[in-house]
């Protein structure tokens, strides 16, 4: 039986990809195979390959003759050179190229996912900030409510006592203006009979020296008229 290694077409229309098989030459493309050995995707961008290096190096070294676009897709994949070493490889520039191209993409998508990751992260942390200050807020105004039955308590009872205060004084200057005079207490009285008995003790010395002075002058009026002339 005649085996050969081919692409075997599957997909949509106009989206095709394959499948490199092993398969009878007498079967149809897309027919009957012995072994998948992989797949190539034409479309994508970069193309994608995979072909199992070792089953395929198994069915070239038992014989197996692969197709022109198979024989293309192993020297790409470094699988012919393996299988001959020392033939030219014509698409070795091809293959480098395609290596510098999947390179460049995957650092293009790793450079646009950390993008996307610190864009992400800087939206977290505002969210995260945003809810905190609005916590803040409702924190504050919870406290400003909770606060402001206290002070209005307190401004009440504060107004109660002045008012008590004032009816308290107001009530002890009623009963000021309408209570009568009283009596002289006795230590007033006492008072003024010692400042009477003063006066009256003043009155008699002053008496005394008045009458000692008319005495003196007397004598010497008598002195004088029994002196001799």
């Amino acid at each position: 039986m005649a085996v050969k290694m081919r692409l075997r077409r599957e997909g949509k229309k106009k989206q095709p990809f394959y499948r490199v098989v092993v398969a009878d030459v007498r079967s149809p493309r897309d027919g009957r195979f012995i072994e998948d050995l992989g797949f190539y995707h034409p479309l994508s961008d970069p193309s994608a390959i995979s072909i199992d290096r070792e089953r395929a190096l198994h069915w070239l070294r038992t014989g197996v003759q692969p197709s022109q676009a198979v024989e293309n897709l192993l020297r790409i994949e470094g699988i012919w050179e393996e299988f001959k070493p020392g033939q030219p490889d014509p698409h070795g520039d091809r293959r480098e190229k395609r290596a510098a191209k999947r390179a460049k993409q995957t650092a293009k998508l790793e450079d646009a996912q950390r993008r996307a990751d610190e864009e992400s992260r800087k939206a977290a942390e505002a969210k995260a900030a945003a809810d905190a200050e609005a916590s803040e807020e409702v924190a504050e105004q919870a406290a400003a409510e909770n606060a402001q039955p206290d002070e209005t308590a307190e401004e009440t009872a504060a107004a109660e006592e002045a008012a008590a205060v004032d009816e308290t004084a107001a009530a002890e200057e009623a009963a000021a203006a309408e209570e009568p005079a009283g009596p002289v207490e006795p230590a007033a009285a006492e008072g003024t009979d010692s400042a009477d008995d003063t006066a009256a003790e003043e009155g008699e010395i002053a008496a005394d020296e008045t009458t000692g002075d008319g005495s003196d002058d007397a004598t010497a009026k008598s002195d004088e008229s029994t002196e001799p002339s």
